[in-house]
């Protein structure tokens, strides 16, 4: 029973040691409605966004994260709407959740604008038994079945834009519920903790050709440490970027992107763990997939164009 105890919260808290609590991916940049819901809205059109994360290759039962986002603007309201549903599973453990969002947002002065944002939804966590070989086959503390909570969740953002760069501050989590799995008492009560992050991007313009963009997230949940993504990607002509990325005391990632006529947006990334996971795992890969569609407003940053 002690041994199962041990390798059940090791499972459960590996995420806070390497990603925290929450999904974690790389090329956050592209997809970052899905922890600050004050984005939607931002842009003049919709947009639909996925990222499939295969974490640790080589590990077994290393974390898998799959996320599938679609979120726009009103067409005459300076408000947005959208949603998420993501799936992140370690082993026999996994984490669902579904989301819906509201946001509003504003001009400031020319091309400056701010959005806040609220996003609601469920949450899923479930250990599957039948995945579980126990040191003890006549312990009965775990049987083979599924073993599953729901609890209600709600992230909050705020973001200050404009036409060349950005800065927002998000907290997701925000309810702090415990997971509880009733048939397993002796698994005890594990707390969800909110997760705060600040973003930043700037995009600097070389020349016609070529761009360069820096990008910053911080996140910080108590007691774990600061956690920084320092990231840089160069843009040729608004078609292809080829990016690198630092996450402290974690990875290093190499990016390389391709837009299709503002329609399609392919994404790829490979991280190196810096850690002694390297030893044992031969990197991690992640392919981001969106698409735009057809603008439905008039463009935000009308005083710039004119």
């Amino acid at each position: 029973m002690r041994k199962l105890k041990y390798i059940l919260l090791f499972l459960f808290f590996t995420e806070i040691a390497f990603s925290q609590q929450i999904q974690m991916y790389s090329q956050y940049m592209f997809n970052d409605y899905v922890f600050n819901p004050a984005v939607a809205g931002t842009k003049d059109y919709y947009q639909v966004k996925s990222n499939n994360r295969y974490q640790w290759i080589g590990i077994t039962d290393a974390p898998r994260t799959y996320i599938l986002s679609v979120y726009g603007p009103h067409r005459t309201r300076d408000m947005g709407f959208g949603g998420y549903i993501f799936n992140d599973v370690t082993g026999p453990t996994s984490r669902t959740g579904f989301y819906g969002s509201y946001a509003y947002n504003v001009r400031i002065k020319d091309d400056l604008r701010f959005s806040s944002g609220l996003s609601l939804g469920i949450l899923q966590y479930k250990i599957d038994g039948s995945k579980i070989i126990l040191h003890d086959q006549y312990d009965q503390t775990l049987s083979d079945g599924l073993y599953i909570d729901y609890m209600p969740d709600a992230n909050l953002g705020l973001y200050l834009y404009s036409s060349t760069y950005t800065f927002g501050i998000a907290v997701n989590q925000l309810f702090n519920n415990s997971i509880k799995f009733k048939e397993v008492e002796q698994l005890g009560i594990n707390k969800i903790k909110s997760h705060f992050m600040i973003t930043g991007s700037y995009i600097y313009q070389i020349n016609d050709d070529f761009d360069v963009e820096p990008a910053l997230m911080l996140k910080f949940v108590s007691p774990a440490p600061i956690q920084a993504d320092i990231n840089a990607r160069i843009i040729y002509k608004k078609i292809a970027w080829l990016g690198f990325s630092w996450r402290t005391k974690d990875a290093l990632a190499v990016m390389i992107g391709y837009n299709f006529k503002d329609q399609l947006i392919f994404g790829y990334s490979y991280d190196i763990a810096t850690t002694d996971l390297k030893k044992y795992s031969s990197g991690t890969h992640e392919l981001m997939i969106g698409a735009r569609f057809n603008k439905i407003k008039q463009s935000q940053w009308r005083a710039k164009i004119e």
